[in-house]
């Protein structure tokens, strides 16, 4: 049998990391085995509904090369893709009074109020469990009450007696007493489905083989599970993927504020990185190799090689990861995605291509870059003190020496090239019987006023240019003498 896998997500909102890694998990198992993978937009919840989340599903998907091979707009044969329009076909009802017909179901007239008073307290929470009291009604009060126009719902009828078995691919066979199982409603009062019906239903109709999920759903698939065995359908193979938790091990919540993957752009991160990452929240391959590409996952995916514990979501671990895949990159790309940052920053015409590669092998993230390149703009004040430097045996007379000997070679130097000034100060080196770092440390310090810089000296005078350059040694100059 193909495998057919999907992904239906709820448009509301920018797309959880946890929902990536279901739509990513589903997508490697469909592909692993050369199946299909399924787009299927659950619309249902209007409550919830956030306009435009439909196309940030689809910009999500389309950037992370989780392409779907059916959706709303790759029609393959069981559409409509989009849970509403299926639910104005009336589908949903249909099936739901196919179950009615088979003694599974059964509409409810309870009234809210009635609900209200069935409501108990457990633990401090507050749980409402019906008591099937509109099971007993005949079925002539139910046409009564339906032709009188009386609103309802209809539930699953549940057992209350027994167990229920079903098996998960990560979890094993977990089995729950029936007295657990709610007669969860099916068909809502405004016709519309539930999340858990219309769930079934779709995922039945358009042949899915594998049901890749979050495992806050486990509680709810011996439910889903005598749906399918009361319509006579074959159970698909469940995935339940762990929790993702933060470094605190609470679950991942939005005010985190890199809960999504568009929050993980907004903060510099690389598309590639971030899917990367989330596939081995929860997963591990057999090798234990940390860096892969799309195509490479799909090769070596194995569902069967998940954790049952939850996934730290470590940003440490993500930003070194963001950091090896800049390394790598292609330094084209990274200057495109580079020179929006750099541009907040330099605002003088210097050649933002080489300070682009200057930083690119020190970065985790882009805004890191600001932090690096800052100096280019404008001359921070410094401490004096930085002169000092223990390893390279300088200190503020050694260094006030060295800047006033070089000063004039520079003057005079007319080719300020990086390879030329290197040439230039490694005579000065020769000459003096120093260590190279002996006259590099005071320079570079002079022009740049940073402790840490991406580049070395004579790279850093040669992006400033030649006057910005002896200004700013002249300024070091005065400052030693103070």
């Amino acid at each position: 049998m193909k495998v057919r896998t999907r992904y239906a997500p709820s448009p509301t909102g920018r797309m959880h990391v946890g929902n990536l890694r279901t739509a990513l998990y589903a997508y490697l198992i469909a592909k692993h085995e050369g199946g299909d993978f399924l787009l299927r937009i659950e619309d249902t919840d209007q409550e919830r509904y956030v306009d435009g989340a439909v196309e940030i599903i689809y910009r999500t998907l389309e950037k992370t090369g989780l392409i779907h091979d059916e959706g709303p707009d790759k029609d393959g044969g069981v559409g409509p893709y989009v849970q509403s329009e299926r639910q104005a076909s009336g589908i949903y009802l249909e099936y739901a009074k196919k179950l009615v017909e088979a003694g599974q179901a059964y509409y409810c007239f309870c009234t809210p109020e009635r609900l209200e008073s069935l409501r108990t307290s457990v633990n401090g929470e507050e749980i409402l469990t019906y008591d099937k009291h509109c099971l007993k009604l005949s079925k002539e009060e139910v046409e009564a009450n339906l032709k009188a126009g009386l609103p309802y719902v209809i539930r699953q009828n549940n057992p209350t007696e027994g167990t229920t078995t079903f098996h998960d691919e990560i979890y094993g066979d977990i089995t729950v007493d029936n007295s657990e199982l709610d007669d969860m409603v099916l068909i809502k009062s405004d016709g519309y489905p539930t999340y858990n019906f219309a769930n079934v239903v779709d995922d039945h109709l358009m042949g899915i083989t594998h049901v890749v999920r979050g495992n806050e759903y486990l509680s709810s698939s011996p439910k889903y599970n005598r749906l399918y065995e009361a319509f006579g359908w074959q159970v698909p193979v469940y995935v339940h993927c762990p929790l993702i938790t933060n470094e605190e091990h609470k679950k991942l919540s939005k005010r985190s504020g890199h809960s999504s993957y568009e929050d993980l752009l907004d903060q510099g991160f690389i598309s590639e990185a971030i899917v990367n990452y989330v596939a081995l929240l929860g997963w591990s391959p057999e090798d234990n190799r940390e860096i892969f590409t799309l195509e490479e996952m799909v090769k070596d995916f194995d569902y069967r090689r998940m954790s049952k514990s939850p996934a730290v979501f470590d940003m440490t671990k993500l930003k070194w990861m963001n950091g090896e895949y800049m390394k790598a990159m292609d330094f084209d790309k990274f200057y495109q995605m580079a020179e929006p940052y750099m541009k907040k920053v330099i605002t003088k015409d210097l050649d933002l291509k080489k300070i682009g590669a200057m930083v690119k092998t020190r970065i985790e993230v882009f805004p890191d870059i600001e932090g690096h390149i800052d100096f280019f703009q404008e001359m921070p004040e410094y401490d004096i003190a930085m002169y000092t430097h223990k390893k390279m045996k300088t200190n503020k007379e050694t260094s006030l020496k060295v800047l006033e000997d070089v000063l004039p070679l520079l003057e005079a130097q007319e080719d300020f090239s990086n390879d030329a000034l290197y040439e230039l100060l490694s005579a000065y080196v020769s000459e003096t019987g120093v260590k190279t770092g002996f006259v590099m440390w005071p320079v570079r310090t002079a022009v740049s006023g940073k402790q840490m810089t991406p580049a070395g000296a004579t790279e850093i005078m040669e992006v400033l240019g030649k006057e910005e350059s002896l200004a700013r040694i002249r300024k070091g100059i005065e400052l030693l003498k103070l």
